[in-house]
C-alpha cells in the first residue's frame, strides 16, 4: 500500500497487486478489496480479487478447521474448483 499527495496535498491509497506463487484467501485481507496475482509451478497464472473469491468460498471456508486455526487458506497447484467458472476480478 503506497500512500500519494496529490496538487491538494489530499492523501489518496492505492493498493497494488499482491503476487504469490500461491492461491491463497487471508483473514487479515477481507475487506481490503485486494487484487491477487498467482503464478502456479506449473506456469498458469491467474488473477482475483480477495474479497469475491472470500465471498464465494466463505461458508466452506468457515467450516475448515485450517482457517480456524490458522487464519488462512492456500492451494499451491491451483484455484478451487468453486471458483474455477466464475469471475473473480
Amino acid at each position: 500500500m503506497k500512500l500519494k499527495n496529490n496538487n491538494n496535498n489530499l492523501n489518496k491509497i492505492t493498493m497494488q497487486n499482491l503476487i504469490s506463487k500461491r492461491f491463497l484467501i487471508r483473514k487479515s485481507l477481507i475487506g481490503k478489496n485486494q487484487v491477487i496475482e498467482v503464478t502456479f509451478k506449473n506456469g498458469k497464472q491467474v488473477k482475483y480479487n480477495h474479497d469475491l473469491a472470500y465471498e464465494i468460498m466463505k461458508s466452506k471456508l468457515e467450516t475448515m478447521p485450517c482457517f480456524e486455526k490458522y487464519k488462512s487458506y492456500t492451494s499451491s497447484t491451483s484455484i478451487p474448483v468453486i471458483l474455477r467458472d466464475k469471475v473473480i476480478l
